[in-house]
């Protein structure tokens, strides 16, 4: 499992683009976990899974929520994980009303997860292996704090927690 002062895992996760930006931008566009942490500091969330109840009524809601926090904390972008395909993570982010706070991005078959060790494996309950709940501040690559929630709970990985660390780093 990944610990504080590991580097994030390489791997690719999607993200669905609604607005034409360079080239032909607009539909799933790969996310290159290395790239796109270098020189960077990343607030990243991960959840079980886009539209489920804690996800949508508390998770996503309060990083849209403390957005200028964090970027006033020295955070350049948030991140959400979930192991969900980048068309599911698109809607979501419509739903949820993320455009320019919060980077929905979706990991569809949980390499990222597993390349973590964060998976939860839900497969009793019908939704096959997941991610894990869970919140890290990453700086140029690099884990400096990880909360990992336990089973069931929502606790440490939210928006609130991450930003007082963000403030603290």
């Amino acid at each position: 499992m990944i610990q504080i002062g590991d580097k994030l895992p390489a791997a690719t996760l999607m993200e669905y683009i609604e607005v034409e930006g360079d080239g032909c931008s607009i539909g799933p566009n790969p996310v290159d976990t290395v790239k796109a942490t270098a020189g960077k500091t990343i607030a990243l969330f991960a959840l079980p899974g886009a539209y489920t109840p804690t996800c949508s009524a508390k998770h996503v809601p309060g990083y849209v929520e403390k957005f200028n926090d964090f970027k006033a904390a020295g955070v350049d972008e948030i991140w959400c994980v979930s192991v969900n395909d980048a068309f599911v993570m698109g809607a979501w982010a419509r739903d949820q009303k993320t455009d320019g706070k919060v980077r929905m991005l979706g990991d569809g078959d949980a390499a990222f997860a597993k390349a973590t060790g964060l998976t939860l494996d839900l497969t009793g309950k019908g939704l096959g292996l997941r991610s894990n709940r869970y919140s890290m501040l990453v700086k140029d690559g690099v884990v400096k704090t990880l909360n990992i929630e336990g089973p069931g709970k929502f606790e440490v990985s939210d928006a609130e927690t991450l930003l007082n660390q963000a403030k603290g780093a």
